[in-house]
């Protein structure tokens, strides 16, 4: 039963209505200089309650992906493209997604259905509630693997999200594409028109270092874009920063074939919000080396309410590892 405790905590706080946040913004003003990664964003749990657990014999791991459901109910998506649902009792219901997918990025459209991206070509794709194919949006070929393109295999689009508004949907490459400055990630956008998305503006986003990767960007109530850095080495352990991004004035890059910091090219404007190295643990253990116990192969992010302090929750990717651990956290985090 240890599945029935993985949002019983979360859930009344992550997943509630936002109503309530200025009513406790001192309680969580003094919270937050308790729990604190920096001055903008704290951590208030975790929870490793889905780790090494199955659902009605699937295993409950490989999470790369969240959305929260119109229902008010957690999507969370693995990688091996099995859609689970989840509420405080635990996951209540598991879709296989049909096809030769890597699944990374979920966003759940005005209708219910599910945009899902794969960085196996890559592409994003959308699928009704029960796991049925309903389109497939175009790509641009420079962002498809190689030698279609110029993405590395593995390296494609990780993270999705819909602007406020839902007319325009976002995804993040995870790394480079080949001749462009290492550490120069592409965001890709789709305009809605006429009720389907056709392809739209590209942006340029500078990672911390190029050795960081980019696994998962939300959209803010505002328009900004909160965006989850990753890395990971042998021995060391894991990298997780969290920036926000402003897509406002970022120049379009969809015609700039290599971006090496040419004159003219802005990329999205960042401003840094934490290293999650710097989190207290809150006892949290690790099963390999890790800069801070609390940190694993986190992928998965999804926001919730709140026009200058958002309820963030983010899931780790265990890689189906023993080594790894399926892990959920709730921040907060300020943006105003």
């Amino acid at each position: 039963m240890r599945t029935r405790t993985v949002l019983a905590a979360l859930a009344a706080t992550t997943l509630a209505a936002t109503g309530t946040a200025n009513a406790n913004a001192n309680a969580n003003a003094n919270a937050q200089h308790n729990q604190a990664c920096s001055a903008s964003v704290a951590i208030d749990s975790f929870s490793d309650a889905l780790d090494k657990t199955t659902y009605d014999g699937t295993y409950v791991g490989n999470l790369s992906a969240l959305a929260v459901d119109r229902d008010g109910s957690l999507a969370a998506l693995s990688d091996r493209s099995t859609l689970f649902r989840l509420d405080a009792k635990g996951p209540t219901a598991a879709v296989t997604l049909p096809g030769d997918l890597d699944s990374e990025g979920l966003a759940i459209d005005r209708d219910g259905s599910r945009l899902v991206t794969s960085e196996t070509e890559p592409s994003v794709r959308r699928y009704s509630r029960e796991g049925k194919l309903l389109e497939q949006l175009p790509v641009p070929d420079a962002l498809k693997v190689t030698p279609a393109g110029r993405a590395t295999a593995n390296q494609t689009f990780e993270g999705l999200t819909l602007l406020p508004g839902g007319r325009i949907l976002l995804a993040s490459m995870e790394y480079a594409l080949a001749g462009d400055t290492p550490g120069t990630v592409r965001f890709q956008t789709w305009t809605r028109d006429h009720g389907r998305f056709r392809l739209g503006a590209q942006y340029a986003y500078r990672t911390d270092d190029p050795g960081l990767g980019v696994p998962e960007v939300q959209a803010t109530p505002d328009g900004r874009l909160l965006v989850l850095e990753r890395g990971f080495e042998a021995g060391v352990g894991n990298t997780v920063r969290l920036s926000l991004a402003d897509p406002r004035h970022a120049t379009d890059t969809s015609r700039v074939e290599h971006l090496t910091g040419q004159p003219g090219v802005r990329p999205l404007r960042k401003t840094p919000l934490a290293d999650l190295a710097d989190c207290p643990s809150l006892g949290a253990t690790a099963r390999q080396p890790q800069p801070n116990p609390l940190l694993d192969n986190i992928e998965g992010m999804t926001v919730t309410g709140g026009a200058h302090t958002l309820k963030v929750l983010l899931v780790s990717d265990d890689n189906q590892n023993l080594a790894q651990t399926t892990r959920l956290y709730r921040l907060r985090v300020r943006t105003g």
